[in-house]
């Protein structure tokens, strides 16, 4: 059965060597139900908005199984938060969700909307593994952005229900791949088509970011 691990949001503010000043990925569990609305999780914050948080990113899910694998890398357990996520998930297949597919946790409804750009950020968080960003994004790891169709409250232990799976069939590493050019991966130019066709068709409402990617691709 899947299930949500944890329930993650900001701990505190920390410094950062970016433009910014400060960053709000130190993410930690806390218990209890906790108020999903359209910007994300009650009294979660990001210090970046003009790349992270917003309607179509208003959670970040990372699978256990996927936190498994890099702590084993690592060399240390990658607790729940740590790659600054809301949603520690279980028995999901986070990666290989497609673009769209809605997903039912306590009474919420959440939409997998993109992946994860890894930053410098990231990497400075975790003390600056070698190469981490290109690390990260080789691997085609990098869990799902999830928009808050229907608001509501959830809970470590809920069920991840996947209540609809559009039929287009580009998953969120499908796209990253073939975004970034992985080995192995299509030209973008398919998936793209893919989704601009369904999101035309009103089967599905890409996000911006991945709207401007998709035209971007088909364009080039």
């Amino acid at each position: 059965m899947a299930d949500l691990l944890a329930v993650c949001r900001v701990y505190r503010l920390l410094p950062d060597a970016g433009t910014v000043g400060v960053t709000a990925i130190d993410k930690r569990p806390v218990g209890g139900p906790v108020k999903v609305t359209p910007y994300g999780l009650y009294a979660d914050v990001q210090a970046d908005r003009r790349d992270h948080g917003g309607l179509d990113q208003a959670v970040y899910a990372y699978a256990q199984e996927d936190a498994e694998v890099w702590g084993a890398e690592l060399g240390y357990d990658v607790v729940p938060g740590l790659f600054g996520e809301n949603l520690r998930t279980r028995g999901v297949d986070v990666n290989g969700a497609v673009i769209g597919e809605r997903w039912r946790i306590g009474s919420a409804l959440l939409e997998v909307t993109q992946p994860r750009t890894p930053c410098q950020t990231f990497a400075r968080h975790l003390k600056s593994p070698p190469r981490w960003v290109r690390r990260f994004t080789e691997a085609n790891r990098t869990g799902a952005y999830l928009r808050v169709v229907e608001k509501g409250s959830l809970s470590a232990g809920d069920a991840v229900d996947v209540v609809e799976r559009p039929a287009h069939g580009v998953t969120v590493a499908g796209w990253f791949g073939a975004w970034s050019g992985l080995d192995g991966a299509p030209h973008p130019v398919e998936p793209a088509r893919l989704l601009l066709a369904a999101h035309d068709a009103g089967q599905v409402r890409l996000s911006k970011d991945m709207h401007s990617r998709a035209r971007g691709a088909v364009q080039a």
